[in-house]
């Protein structure tokens, strides 16, 4: 049985890291190429926004991701994130070392993940989250589905998500008024 919306925001409200995988989840999934075969990739500016304001109210953010790029790392760059682990073929081991590194345990820890290979370190965390596209496998896993797609938003909804269970969402959407 799923979790309703008041043991979702109680899961929430434990939530001290938040990790993103990047491909369908802060991206739309695609990977191209220009004709000089450089990457290309597209984030969503509201994603950024509320990665930002995790950190801002004290909730580390993350990334693990099975790929390298530079266009990644420039990014988290830009966000100030300082935990990016590119080249992960095993997220749960690199989600231990993370957790090892913090101090904290799975239970305080929230995972958005799209995909298959996300599973094995997104089913350990307290907080399974998934893109609106994600595999149905995911999906039917995931403590949270949201309305949102990969690279259109879900990684703010997520942020605003935990940001709400922590009774932080109002004031920080009231700070732009």
């Amino acid at each position: 049985m799923k979790a309703d919306r008041a043991q979702i925001l109680s899961q929430a409200a434990k939530i001290r890291l938040a990790v993103f995988d990047v491909d369908g989840v802060m991206t739309n999934g695609q990977i191209s190429y220009t004709s000089d075969g450089a990457e290309t990739k597209s984030f969503h500016s509201h994603d950024g926004l509320g990665m930002k304001a995790l950190r801002q109210h004290g909730i580390e953010v993350a990334v693990i991701t099975a790929r390298q790029s530079t266009i990644v790392e420039r990014r988290m760059s830009e966000l100030g994130i300082a935990y990016l682990l590119q080249g992960q073929k095993d997220k749960s081991r690199a989600l231990d070392e993370l957790l090892t590194e913090l101090t904290l345990d799975e239970t305080q820890t929230a995972y958005t993940g799209d995909d298959l290979v996300d599973w094995p370190a997104m089913g350990r965390c307290g907080l399974k989250c998934a893109p609106a596209d994600a595999h149905h496998r995911i999906l039917d896993r995931a403590d949270y589905r949201c309305r949102r797609v990969g690279g259109a938003g879900a990684v703010r909804e997520v942020c605003e998500l935990i940001l709400e269970g922590h009774g932080k969402l109002d004031d920080w959407l009231e700070s732009f008024s």
